[in-house]
């Protein structure tokens, strides 16, 4: 019961194939009480999503790009409980025109979406949290996709990650003192909706497989979900600004040397 007396907010909750909700089933698991956030159409997928976890849980409206309806939660969460130990953000979202190999042509309100909702938002709701957290400490975790490397059709949705990654290390410096820590878990590929909005998902995720020293199940998002719960615990408790690889080990591997071309 690495979560027992915890009290978590969980983000990005769709289906039950989501990275999110299989976080918040092992948080359960583990003794947490949680609270969901969604918003707009997505709604009704979550609450849904609600109904099959182990416990009942409330679902709260939250656009993370919202301030004001950001703000509301931490009001209610103050209201409930009078503080928070810890939140996942699992928030992501880039424009079609964002992906797809269509780099050079994306226009800038498209990566502007892309990096607002996936890497500015977490210090929006680590900023709005912060006064539930300071007097006791606690951890934030936030999802990866490795952003050391270009992926292919990944496009601005790796950049967007790589200032994720940025913004985690600031977070880290900046609540540090107040005992919060701030990580991020870099996941192989999973078939949820949001992989599979990604054109060519199919392409990487075969060959992840069979590269990972340890495999990958792209079906199987409870590996992820445990080291989620892990880096909320007390467990963790001296690590923070760190990049966790969840994916079978794939990240260490080398890649074979490109034979050069034979000249005409």
């Amino acid at each position: 019961m690495l979560l027992e007396g915890k009290r978590l907010l969980i983000t990005g909750v769709l289906t039950r194939e989501s990275i999110a909700y299989a976080a918040a089933r092992a948080a359960q698991e583990h003794g947490a009480e949680i609270v969901l956030t969604s918003f707009g159409r997505a709604m009704s997928l979550t609450e849904k999503s609600a109904k099959r976890l182990p416990r009942p849980v409330d679902v709260l409206e939250m656009d993370a790009t919202d301030e004001a309806q950001v703000a509301a939660v931490a009001e209610e969460l103050g209201r409930r409980w009078g503080r928070l130990d810890g939140f996942l953000h699992a928030i992501a979202f880039a424009p079609q025109d964002a992906l797809g190999g269509n780099f050079l042509h994306t226009p800038w309100a498209s990566a502007q979406t892309a990096l607002h909702v996936s890497a500015f938002s977490l210090k929006t709701l680590a900023e709005a949290m912060h006064p539930l957290m300071r007097e006791r400490g606690g951890a934030i975790v936030s999802l990866d996709f490795d952003a050391r490397v270009a992926w292919p059709v990944y496009d601005w949705m790796g950049v967007a990650k790589a200032a994720l990654e940025a913004v985690t290390r600031y977070l880290a410096r900046d609540l540090g003192p107040d005992g919060i820590r701030v990580n991020t878990v870099s996941a192989g590929p999973l078939r949820t909706i949001a992989g599979k909005g990604i054109p060519g998902f199919q392409e990487l995720a075969e060959a992840w497989a069979s590269r990972a020293p340890l495999g990958w199940d792209v079906t199987d998002a409870s590996p992820v979900a445990d080291a989620i719960v892990f880096l909320l615990s007390d467990l963790a408790r001296g690590i923070t600004g760190e990049l966790v690889h969840v994916d079978g080990g794939y990240h260490a591997m080398g890649t074979a040397p490109v034979r050069p071309g034979r000249p005409s």
